[in-house]
């Protein structure tokens, strides 16, 4: 009798000490969690903007930056304001053949700049998928960089990434996919336009890489 009295305390004993050494697992693992900041804001950039070396006549200056607020643990919406030059139509694709052949250059150059919104979504883990539309006014440029024209572009991009935290979520990076579509095109000079009219008002596929700090 007194030997089952020990066993039964012995086994009440090692039941109570588990279940205070979860709760203080538990306990110790929500304080971690909850020393890590609630970061509202974040900008971020893409590596073009660091990328604008090269020959004059292919450099597209491109200059974007994004203020971005936490909606909530899965989604944000922010602002985004960018200005680039380009030398040639946007809607030629990448594994066009023409793509990068100065038989399609413009006769000088287009200034494209703009301030949108945008809004971010995530889908799984660090999966996103992300949306922005961007209004752009345009200024063209001709062969001895004098304004030959303005217009206006309704510029949309939708993206598919993926986000990875670092430094205790401080920092991270989004390489992703992004298609881009422009639903609206006006105003473009005789010669811009006719090398716009023989493409398509989209570009598929554009690979990019983003890095961004939280605070």
């Amino acid at each position: 009798m007194k030997l089952k009295k020990i066993t039964s305390a012995l086994l009440l004993s090692f039941i109570l000490t588990q279940a205070f050494g979860q709760n203080k697992t538990h306990e110790s693992e929500r304080r971690k969690q909850n020393t890590l900041p609630d970061h509202k804001f974040s900008v971020s950039t893409t590596w073009l903007s660091f990328a604008n070396f090269g020959s004059e006549k292919t450099n597209t200056h491109h200059y974007e930056i994004h203020f971005d607020y936490k909606l909530s643990d899965k989604s944000r919406m922010g602002i985004k304001a960018v200005t680039w030059k380009l030398f040639a139509p946007m809607g030629i694709q990448s594994w066009d053949p023409l793509f990068m052949k100065e038989s399609e250059f413009y006769p000088g150059k287009l200034r494209e700049s703009g301030i949108g919104i945008t809004y971010h979504q995530f889908l799984w883990r660090g999966l996103f998928a992300q949306i922005e539309i961007l209004p752009l006014w345009k200024t063209y440029f001709n062969e001895n960089n004098k304004k030959t024209g303005s217009g206006f572009k309704l510029y949309t991009t939708h993206h598919i990434g993926y986000h990875i935290s670092l430094l205790k979520k401080r920092f991270y990076i989004e390489p992703q996919i992004h298609c881009n579509y422009w639903p609206v095109d006006t105003s473009a000079p005789g010669g811009f336009k006719e090398k716009d009219d023989k493409w398509k008002n989209y570009f598929l596929f554009e690979p990019n890489f983003y890095m961004g700090i939280n605070f």
